[in-house]
């Protein structure tokens, strides 16, 4: 039986499907002090990726999920784990959700991912085949390599955002996997070739059948998530619709999946068989707007009644709430967002706006804010928390601070 057509013999109440959330993503109180390593790469399994993005007006997205959900740690021990190679790498980056570091488990089940775009049609590279032979081999020679850094990189175009043949180039061989992100230049993006950048055990990882592949990433998705639609499911790892219907069938079938309706859901949902399902839950964080909680925006909306757009690429006089907005997740619910800038050589965390959403108690969420907004400009070194006097909870924030 189709996934879309699959009668639920359960159900929850929105509150309860937010808990099963929240608790899947491994919200919880962060801990005193700072978070070890094993805490960190904890909190990444859970989440199963981190979404990259090259925006740095507050920091790195890639680093916040984490902190969202433990408080203070060290953000370096991310860059060691995801941007440095050999045998000890736990982490590597490849294109899963977007652009992502993902555990280094999960390298053989995308090698479908990496054949399909061998023949991905739009992705042909000027000077073809030869040209690509000729950057693998200079990078076998030369070792780890920026696009900027090749013999003959070309001229940039009005084509591939910009890119000239070097770059496109070598962005083609990471969608196939003929070489892999080897490291990082501040952002940019340093490449090699995957077998020096990979640890030994995973190279040597037999490729799974395509289909297996996709099922135990939608099975990885649908944990990672607690529950959601088939939709949901399939955006966690972007994969292809027929293949993942097919594979959230089969895990149905064997049980790991259960359908379930929630209510004010229009569609079947599916709660892991394994999902927590706490009685309370009551998070305080802030979030990445490339957070795994609220990156899919359908489901943002219906899981919290949340509407929420990016605007930085929208121009200035038609934005709503700021160029930065971060959602905040207080009492089991988004109650809140604030637009953010790290004033890094005024040394202070400016709140360049900040909103409340209707029927939440101003005052609370203002006090609850500024202990996490505190937590922020600590962990980021920066000794201050300014706010400017746009929105409706400026006023309450200001005055808690």
């Amino acid at each position: 039986m189709p996934a879309a057509d699959q009668k639920s013999t359960a159900s929850l109440t929105l509150n309860e499907a937010r808990r099963v959330a929240l608790a899947a993503q491994g919200f919880a109180r962060p801990t005193a002090g700072r978070s070890p390593w094993r805490n960190v790469e904890a909190a990444i399994e859970r989440m199963a990726l981190l979404q990259l993005d090259s925006v740095n007006v507050l920091v790195r997205s890639h680093y916040l999920p984490v902190f969202s959900r433990l408080g203070d740690y060290d953000r370096a021990a991310i860059d060691r784990q995801g941007f440095a190679g050999g045998a000890s790498r736990r982490l590597f980056e490849t294109w899963a959700h977007e652009a992502s570091l993902l555990p280094v488990r999960f390298e053989p089940l995308l090698r479908w991912r990496m054949e399909r775009a061998q023949h991905r049609k739009g992705w042909q590279v000027r000077g073809g085949r030869r040209y690509l032979d000729k950057v693998l081999a200079e990078i076998g020679a030369r070792g780890a390599l920026a696009a900027s850094e090749l013999e003959d990189p070309g001229k940039r175009t009005g084509h591939w955002w910009g890119w000239h043949k070097g770059k496109a180039a070598l962005e083609h061989l990471l969608r196939t996997g003929e070489v892999t992100a080897a490291g990082r230049r501040g952002f940019e993006r340093l490449y090699d070739l995957t077998e020096r950048v990979l640890p030994p055990e995973i190279l040597a990882t037999p490729t799974p059948a395509e289909h297996d592949a996709i099922r135990a990433l939608a099975l990885a998705g649908a944990r990672a998530l607690g529950v959601g639609t088939e939709t949901d499911i399939r955006d966690y790892f972007r994969l292809p619709v027929g293949e993942a219907r097919r594979a959230i069938d089969e895990l149905v079938e064997v049980g790991v999946l259960i359908p379930i309706t929630v209510a004010g859901w229009d569609k079947v949902a599916y709660l892991h068989a394994d999902a927590a399902r706490p009685t309370r839950s009551t998070p305080t964080a802030l979030l990445s707007p490339f957070d795994p909680l609220v990156w899919f925006r359908p489901r943002t909306e219906r899981l919290f009644g949340f509407h929420y757009r990016l605007e930085l690429y929208t121009p200035q006089s038609k934005r709503k709430y700021g160029y930065y907005v971060l959602p905040f997740l207080h009492a089991g619910r988004l109650s809140a967002r604030f637009d953010l800038k790290a004033m890094r050589e005024a040394g202070c965390l400016e709140v360049r706006a900040a909103y409340a959403e209707k029927g939440v108690d101003a005052p609370e969420v203002a006090r609850a804010a500024t202990a996490e907004l505190r937590r922020l400009a600590a962990w980021l070194g920066l000794g201050d928390v300014r706010v400017l006097p746009r929105g409706d909870l400026a006023g309450p924030l200001a005055a808690a601070i």
